[in-house]
C-alpha cells in the first residue's frame, strides 16, 4: 500500500514496498486486489497493470551488489517469477497463470523510488545498463492466481522483440530505423513506448543523429550558434500601450538559422545595476524566412529588462541574441490545434498561426485570446489577416473589461474569463492538441478547467517564463539557495531571474535547482530518463556520471551535471 518516506529532506509518497500475500487473489483489469498504485503516470493504467520481476534476477543482483539481504517485491513487481527471463520474454507474448491471461506490453520505466527501496540511487541506470528492467503485464482475462501457480505461455508476440532489446532501444544510444519500425509493428505495444518510438522514427528519418527525441520530446536538431550572437534592433513597434514589438537582424548580415513555431531566444542586455548583463526569454512571433526574429515585450512595473527595452533600446541598437530552441512547438500532425493565450501569451502562439497559414492552411485552428479589450490585444490585426487565409478558422474573443463602444457578439464573443462552463459551450473538436501561454493564473486555471472536461494530460502543451516575483498558491517562488556562500562558477537560471555562484554541496545541478525552487522535472536522477533535460544557453559543464544516450548539442541532463565555467540555463 501507499506509504511516505524520506527523500531528500521531503517527504514522498510510493508503494514501491511490496510484501507477500497468501491464497489466490483477484488480478482486474488495472491492478491486484489489494495493491496500490500511488504515481498514476509512471506506473498505472492498461499497459501497466501487473509489473513482474525475475527471480534469477535477484540472484544476479545479491551477486553484483554484494547484497545477501535483498527479498523478493524490493524491485516493487507484483509477481516475482520463476522463468520469464527479459532476454526471452518478448512484447505481445500471452500467458495463462490461474484463470487469468496475461499480455507484454512494455519494459519498466526507469524511476528513481526502485534506487530508494534497494538503497541504491544508480539503480536505475544499472537496470537499463545490464539488461535487467522487468516488464509490465496487461491484463487480457481477469481471473484468480497465487503462489506456486504454473505460468503456461499460449501465444507469441508478432515481431519477437524481447524486453531487453526494446528497453536498450529506447533508453542506450543506438535507435536502428528498422528496429524502431519493427517496434513500431507490434500491437501489444504500449501507446507511451510506441509514441516514443514513433519521436525516435520521425528523428532518424529527417538525418538526427544526436539526442534522444523518445525521451525529451526534443526533435534532437543541434542548436544553430553556441553561446550568443550579435543583433540589430531593425525595426520596433507599439503594439499596445504596454507591448512593444522589436524585429532584430543579425549583426553580421548572414542568414537566420530557421525555428519551429513556438519557439523562444534568450536576449542579453546591460541591463543590471552598473550595466550588468541580465538575460530574458521571448518567444518568436514572427513568421519563418521573414529575415528578422521578432519578440514583444511587455511592461512589468519591476521588470529591469522590460523597461530598459521600452525606453532605451532603439532601432540601430545592439543587442545579445541565443539560438531559438525550445520544446513548446506546433505539432507536425493535421489534427485540428486549439491555441489559448492571455495578454503577452499570445506570441508562441502567433507564430504557430503563421506557420499554418503558410504550411498548412486547411488545418482546423480555433483561436481563443484573452483581454481586457481590444485596446489591449496586440497583433489583432495580424490574427484577423492570418485567419482570413485559413477555411476551418475560429477566432474567439474573450474580453475582460470591454470599452463603453464595444458590444458582445460584434467587437468580441465572451464576457469576463474562461472558466469550465465557457469552454464546454465551444465545443472544441475531440482529440485535438491545446497550446497554452499567458500568466500563471491563467494557465492554471484553463489546465484544470481543460482537464475536469475530460482533455487529457498529453493533449495539453503549455509554456511559463517565470517572473521571479510571482508564486502560485501551489509552489514557492524561485529563490537563492539559503546557504548562499558558493565560490564556483557563476550559474543563473534565466526563466527564474536567479543567478549564484556555484557551491560544491550541490552533487549537481538539479540539487541546486530545487534549492531554489526552480521548478524542475526528473524521474531518475542518475542520467537515464531525460525528463531533466535543459538548454544550455552559454558555458560548459561536466558530467559526474555518463548519461547512456547524452542530450543533443547545446542541451544537457541537470541530474548528472555540474558547471565548469559560468553557465547559463533555460529554467
Amino acid at each position: 500500500m501507499s506509504r511516505e518516506v524520506g527523500f531528500r529532506g521531503k517527504l514522498i509518497r510510493t508503494s514501491i514496498f511490496k510484501k507477500p500475500v497468501t491464497g489466490r487473489v483477484v488480478v482486474r483489469r488495472l491492478n491486484i486486489d489489494g495493491d496500490c498504485q500511488t504515481d498514476l503516470g509512471a506506473h498505472g493504467g492498461e499497459h501497466r497493470a501487473v509489473f513482474v520481476y525475475q527471480a534469477e534476477s535477484y540472484e544476479y543482483w545479491r551477486e553484483q551488489l554484494k547484497r545477501i539481504d535483498l527479498y523478493y517485491g524490493q524491485f516493487g513487481e507484483n509477481l516475482t517469477v520463476e522463468g520469464l527471463a527479459d532476454k526471452d520474454v518478448c512484447i505481445g507474448d500471452r500467458y495463462a497463470i490461474g484463470t487469468a491471461v496475461f499480455e507484454v506490453t512494455q519494459p519498466r520505466v526507469t524511476c528513481y523510488r526502485v534506487g530508494i527501496a534497494l538503497g541504491v540511487p544508480e539503480m536505475p541506470a544499472l537496470l537499463v545498463s545490464h539488461k535487467r528492467p522487468g516488464f509490465y503485464f496487461r491484463v487480457i482475462q481477469e481471473g484468480e492466481i497465487g503462489a506456486g501457480d504454473l505460468i503456461q505461455k499460449i501465444a507469441d508476440g508478432p515481431e519477437q522483440m524481447n524486453i531487453a532489446e526494446v528497453d536498450a532501444l529506447l533508453y542506450s544510444k543506438e535507435h536502428p530505423k528498422e528496429q524502431l519500425q519493427k517496434a513500431l509493428k507490434i500491437p501489444a505495444l504500449s501507446k507511451g513506448w510506441g509514441q516514443s518510438f514513433q519521436d525516435l522514427l520521425q528523428s532518424a528519418e529527417a538525418g538526427i543523429t544526436t539526442g534522444n527525441s523518445g525521451l525529451s520530446g526534443v526533435n534532437g536538431r543541434p542548436v544553430a550558434w553556441p553561446g550568443y550572437r550579435s543583433f540589430v534592433v531593425q525595426a520596433l513597434h507599439q503594439e499596445t500601450d504596454d507591448i512593444r514589438s522589436f524585429e532584430l537582424r543579425p549583426a553580421d548580415g548572414k542568414p537566420l538559422a530557421a525555428f519551429l513555431p513556438g519557439q523562444h531566444i534568450a536576449v542579453r542586455l546591460p541591463a543590471g545595476p552598473g550595466k550588468t548583463p541580465l538575460t530574458r526569454m521571448f518567444s518568436l512571433c514572427g513568421s519563418q524566412g521573414a529575415g528578422t526574429y521578432r519578440i514583444a515585450v511587455k511592461w512589468e512595473q519591476e521588470g529591469k529588462v522590460s523597461q530598459y527595452m521600452h525606453t532605451q533600446l532603439h532601432e540601430g541598437d545592439t543587442l545579445d541574441v541565443s539560438a531559438p530552441r525550445g520544446d513548446f512547438v506546433l505539432s507536425e500532425d493535421q489534427l485540428p490545434v486549439v491555441l489559448l493565450s492571455a495578454g503577452v501569451g499570445i506570441t508562441p502562439l502567433l507564430g504557430m498561426l503563421q506557420a499554418i497559414r503558410n504550411s498548412s492552411p486547411m488545418r482546423e485552428v480555433w483561436w481563443v485570446h484573452s483581454a481586457r479589450n481590444a485596446a489591449n490585444y496586440p497583433f489583432m490585426h495580424e490574427v484577423e489577416d492570418a485567419g482570413s487565409h485559413l477555411p476551418n478558422f475560429h477566432s474567439i474573443k474573450v474580453y475582460s473589461r470591454p470599452a463603453a463602444e464595444e458590444e458582445i457578439g460584434k467587437q468580441y464573443d465572451i464576457s469576463g474569463h474562461l472558466d469550465i462552463t465557457v469552454l464546454n459551450n465551444l465545443k472544441f473538436p475531440a482529440g485535438c492538441h491545446y497550446y497554452l501561454c499567458g500568466p500563471m493564473g491563467y494557465m492554471s486555471g484553463v489546465t484544470a478547467a481543460l482537464t475536469s472536461l475530460g482533455v487529457l494530460p498529453a493533449q495539453i502543451r503549455s509554456e511559463i517564463f517565470i517572473n521571479s516575483n510571482l508564486a502560485t498558491p501551489a509552489a514557492v517562488a524561485p529563490h537563492l539557495p539559503v546557504d548562499n556562500t558558493g565560490a564556483g562558477p557563476f550559474v543563473s537560471f534565466t526563466k527564474s531571474n536567479i543567478s549564484f555562484h556555484w557551491n560544491a554541496r550541490f552533487n549537481n545541478l538539479l540539487e541546486a535547482a530545487e534549492a531554489c525552487d526552480v521548478p524542475v522535472q526528473w524521474s531518475c536522477r542518475v542520467g537515464v530518463c531525460h525528463h531533466c533535460e535543459s538548454s544550455l544557453l552559454d558555458g560548459n559543464i561536466e558530467y559526474t556520471s555518463s548519461p547512456l544516450d547524452p542530450p543533443g548539442t547545446g542541451r544537457l541532463l541537470i541530474c548528472c551535471s555540474v558547471p565548469v565555467t559560468d553557465i547559463e540555463l533555460d529554467l
